[in-house]
Order: structure tokens, then C-alpha cells, then sequence
């Protein structure tokens, strides 16, 4: 089974490790692996935008070293399926159309996102099991069961010339999991005696102390919440990738005797590949659609629903904001938040569990949520298992990149034999040697609506200025051949000033515009980019005399043909 030349490594041969996102950020994942003539790329992720993207809705990796090697590049191989590793594949496989590797759950909700771009027929898909092993180019690469919040997370054992590269992908270590097995250490262990050249590890919870508690916690709250709540009817905002959170709230309702509903698309979404796929078992009986709520007392019900995160148009979010078509929140209910907010997100969630306490709601969130990331003692015990000789944080912003780097000094890494990456670093890595080498391009390309990349800086600052500053738009019919002004300057002004309480200033705006008209005409300057320009910069320093802003002016000259 197993192939010895490549686990025999040879002292001089390097192996490049390229990451193109998910470093000194959560989110975006996508690193790539090249020896040679051949290159692996594991996960390809989405980011979410940051508040200065205006419009933007998501962020996707930057692809063009993957397309500019395209002879090489031999697959996919996808750890987990969160919107993070998985979220960017639809559109890079359109541009780097190789075959993708996973497990069966992963797949599924890969296939789900296909099926909506229409690629199911374009796209080679393997479903690949636990402790199986895969041969692309020069790479061979095993799959080892992990733990983590959503099931079939897997690590990657990737053989290569230069040696064993272990990536855990996201990870906990839960000796309790709610599905399927616990994390195989023993293979960790295993790969730990045959000797491991780098570990690549998840570094999220690198900076908390500790363990991560087993999934099996919140079972255990879920059962004392449902027993002190009785009498009223129950709502669980959860992500909707925990597929082992919604069995367990399943199971607990069911105990209780109250029937399920699930509410919200993504959720739905999850649920339906997971049962259908046997991740999850659901009594029967026990689910009812929302059509059905009205047939039950409120306290015979349990409502798993998205929005945990405040999300403005998930499903909570609506039902606080009594946008909701179906639910109301009623006085009584109780309402369990089963995550923690996202860094950046403190604000949406907090706003959302006020809107429901004064709806008369009663809004619970402490213990009902453990993390899929593994905290300091787990990370240690990876190191002591694998012993690598070198450590590449992954998974995390600088700060818990830079702790994870302490965990491994003190696991007896040598300090120079740790190597924090930067997104398109190029590392070399041999037996001997670690060194970055080069750069190739990386970073983010933005997608708003269909358009892909097609928003970049310039267009941000715009929108930037047009949020902040509002704008006005100069309107000039100028005759043909005489260029004399027979009609205008007409202003408009959108999110600058409100037209009706300013009229004033904008009869002076006018007057400021037609001057310096007139003295362009004088002068026999016909050109527009010039006409245009001192329309602009009249307007301009007159506008910020009078109100100290800046909006965007928009001149438009209009030619008639007297």
C-alpha cells in the first residue's frame, strides 16, 4: 500500500510551499504545493468583505499563478467544507479547470454549489475516505480523520520528495464527537516515527489556553435549557454548517417531545445534503415545515434558524426586525444564540439580541457553543505527535499565526526552523534549508453581483467618496459651432445637501458655474476636458468655502446642433 521512495527523503530536494490566501486573515484558504512538474492545491476559499468594500459580496483568491502553471496543476484537495475553503471553487475552476478531491460530505455541498453555476458536467469530482491515499504528479497525499465543526474534516499527509508535509486543515481534538470517529491520532503518531519535514497547523485558537471542550458540552446545555423552558417556545440560531449542533438540538427536542423546524436557505441547504447523505438522523415525525407551526402550541416547538452572526438577511435577523414573513417573535420566547460572534460582527449580533428583548424575548448565549478550532494543549499535543522539524503557522490573523510560533518554540522547535508566511510568499523547504525565495502574485479579487474582479480600488474610492461626500452633477447644452450656452448650468445633487432647505446654495452654485463658463467662452476654449475641468474646480472651492465638503462633481455637457 504504502510507496517507500517517497516516504525516504532525499536530503537535497525542495519542495515549494505557495500560499495565495488564508494567511494574516480568517478566511480565504488556498495553498499550493509545486516540485517539479507537478502542483496540489489545498482548499479555495472565500472571504467576506471588510467594512471599506463597499457593495462588495464577497472576496475570492487571486488564481493567476495557478493559471500561469496550469500544465502543472494536478487538483483540488479540499479539507473541510466551510465557506472558507471551499466558498471561491466555482469561480476558479472556470479558469483552472482541474479535477477536485474530498470526502463525501465536503463533496456534497461542493456538488450543491456546482449544480447552481451550472458546472456538475465540467467539473472531475473523487470522493476520497479516511486513511486513503491519493497519487497526483510527484505528490502523494493521505487523508486523516480530524475533528472540527462541521463532519468529515480531514488533515493531509502530503508525501513529496523533500519529505512528509502534514496539513491538520481546521481542527479540534474531540474524544467525545457527536458523529463518526474521533480525530486518528495514531496516525499522527505514526507519521511522527517515519519523521515529519513541516507541519502546517491551524492557528485560530493559538492564543487561548487549554482545550477546546468536546461538541458533546452543548448537548449536555441544550438539555438544561429545554428542561428550564418548558412552558415556551424555543429558537437556536446556529451556523449552518454544524451539522453535529442540529443533531444534537434535534435530539434534545426530541426527547422533550417538540417538533423541529429548520429555517433559513443555507440551513436548509446543509441539512437536506447531510440526511441525505446519512450525516444526520433525524426521528421520524420530527420535522415539520413552517407551513405546519400553526398547528402546534407554541411550547411543542423548536425553530433552528441561521443568523447567528446578524446577518441582516438571515433568518433571525428578520424575524427581530418583524421583516419576517412566517415567524413572529412573540413575548415568552426563548432564544438561544449556539455560536460566538466573528470578530467584526460584535456589533450586528449585539444589535439583533436587543431588538428581540424588547420584543419581550428572553435571549440566551452563554455555554451554548463550543469551538471547532483546537486551543493551546491540543496544538501541543499535534507537535508531540508529529515532531516536525519545521513549523508554518496557518489559519489566522498575525497575532495567532505569531502565538502559534511561541507553542511551537516551546514544543522544542528550533526558533529559525519557524516560518510565519505571508500570503504569495514562495518557501523552499528541504531537509536542510527553509527559505522564502520569491513572491507571486496573490490577494483578493472582489465579486459584486456577477461581475468578478471587476471592482477594484478606483471603484471603491468611489463608492467611498460618493458614501461620504454625496455628489453633484453639472448639466450644459452648449450649441454646436458657436459653442455658445443656450441652456443650464442645471445642478442636481444626490446625498449632498437636501435641494429644497438649500436653495440658496445651489441658485449661487449656479451662478459660480455660469461665470466660469462665461470667462471659458470668453476666452474661445472649446475643448471639453478643459470646460469640464473648470466647472469642477470652481464648483469645487466654492462648495467647500460655503460647507466645508467635498462631494463628487459630475460635469455633462450636451451638444445641440441649432
Amino acid at each position: 500500500m504504502k510507496n517507500n521512495n517517497h516516504n525516504q527523503a532525499n536530503h537535497n530536494e525542495k519542495v515549494k510551499i505557495i500560499p495565495l490566501g488564508g494567511l494574516e486573515q480568517i478566511g480565504m484558504n488556498i495553498t499550493c504545493f509545486e516540485y517539479d512538474d507537478s502542483i496540489i492545491v489545498v482548499d479555495c476559499g472565500l472571504s467576506f468583505p471588510t467594512e471599506d468594500m463597499l457593495g462588495v459580496d464577497l472576496v475570492i483568491p487571486d488564481v493567476t499563478y495557478l493559471k500561469d502553471n496550469i500544465d502543472k496543476v494536478k487538483g483540488f484537495i479540499i479539507t473541510h467544507g466551510h465557506e472558507d475553503h471551499i466558498g471561491a471553487l466555482p469561480y476558479v475552476l472556470k479558469e483552472v479547470p482541474v479535477p477536485i478531491y474530498a470526502t463525501k460530505l465536503t463533496m456534497g455541498i461542493i456538488e450543491h454549489k456546482l449544480k447552481e453555476h451550472n458546472m456538475m458536467k465540467s467539473v472531475k469530482r473523487k470522493v476520497i475516505k479516511h486513511g486513503q491515499f491519493i497519487n497526483l504528479g510527484c505528490f502523494r497525499i493521505e487523508f486523516i480523520k480530524t475533528n472540527h465543526s462541521i463532519a468529515d474534516a480531514t488533515a493531509l499527509a502530503i508525501y513529496t520528495p523533500a519529505g512528509i508535509i502534514i496539513h491538520t486543515g481546521d481542527f479540534k481534538i474531540d474524544y467525545t464527537p457527536v458523529f463518526g470517529e474521533r480525530i486518528d491520532l495514531q496516525r499522527f503518531a505514526e507519521l511522527g516515527k517515519k519523521g515529519v519535514l513541516a507541519l502546517m497547523s491551524d492557528s485560530t485558537n493559538a492564543e487561548r489556553p487549554g482545550f477546546t471542550q468536546s461538541e458533546r458540552t452543548v448537548g449536555r446545555t441544550f438539555d438544561h435549557i429545554f428542561n428550564e423552558h418548558k412552558n415556551s417556545r424555543i429558537i437556536i440560531a446556529t451556523f449552518a454548517s454544524n451539522v453535529d449542533r442540529v443533531q444534537q438540538i434535534i435530539n434534545t427536542a426530541y426527547r422533550y417531545g417538540r417538533k423541529v423546524i429548520v429555517e433559513g436557505r443555507s440551513m436548509v441547504n446543509i441539512i437536506t445534503i447531510a440526511q441525505e447523505l446519512g450525516y444526520i438522523q433525524i426521528p421520524e415525525n420530527t420535522l415539520i415545515d413552517l407551513e405546519s407551526m400553526k398547528n402546534y402550541p407554541p411550547e411543542q416547538l423548536v425553530l433552528i434558524t441561521t443568523g447567528s452572526q446578524g446577518e441582516t438577511m438571515a433568518a433571525l435577523s428578520r424575524m427581530a426586525a418583524s421583516i419576517h414573513r412566517k415567524v413572529t417573535i412573540n413575548p415568552g420566547d426563548t432564544i438561544i444564540f449556539s455560536s460566538n460572534p466573528i470578530p467584526g460582527n460584535e456589533k450586528a449580533v449585539s444589535n439583533v439580541i436587543n431588538e428581540l428583548y424588547r420584543k419581550g424575548a428572553d435571549v440566551i448565549f452563554q455555554d451554548t457553543h463550543v469551538s471547532g478550532h483546537a486551543c493551546q494543549e491540543e496544538i501541543k499535543l499535534i507537535y508531540a505527535l508529529t515532531r516536525p522539524k519545521y513549523a508554518i503557522p496557518v489559519h489566522g490573523e498575525y497575532r495567532h499565526l505569531k502565538a502559534h510560533a511561541g507553542l511551537a518554540e516551546a514544543m522544542g522547535i528550533e526558533k529559525d526552523h519557524i516560518i510565519i508566511m505571508k500570503t504569495g510568499d514562495v518557501l523552499e523547504l528541504s531537509e536542510t534549508k527553509a527559505k522564502v525565495t520569491g513572491h507571486v502574485q496573490s490577494g483578493g479579487i472582489m465579486v459584486d453581483g456577477l461581475g468578478v474582479g471587476d471592482v477594484g480600488n478606483i471603484v471603491l474610492r468611489d463608492r467611498q467618496m460618493l458614501s461620504q461626500n454625496g455628489l453633484i452633477i453639472v448639466v450644459m447644452t452648449l450649441d454646436k459651432y458657436t459653442n455658445e450656452l443656450l441652456a443650464g448650468p442645471d445642478i442636481v445633487s444626490r446625498g449632498f445637501v437636501y435641494v429644497r432647505e438649500s436653495e440658496d446654495l445651489m441658485d449661487q452654485a449656479r451662478h459660480v458655474v455660469s461665470n466660469a463658463l462665461d470667462d471659458c467662452l470668453a476666452k474661445h476654449c472649446s475643448e471639453w476636458g478643459k470646460i469640464k475641468n473648470v466647472v469642477r474646480e470652481s464648483l469645487g472651492d466654492f462648495i467647500w468655502k460655503q460647507t466645508k465638503r467635498n462631494p463628487m462633481i459630475l460635469p455633462i455637457i450636451m451638444e445641440v446642433d441649432a
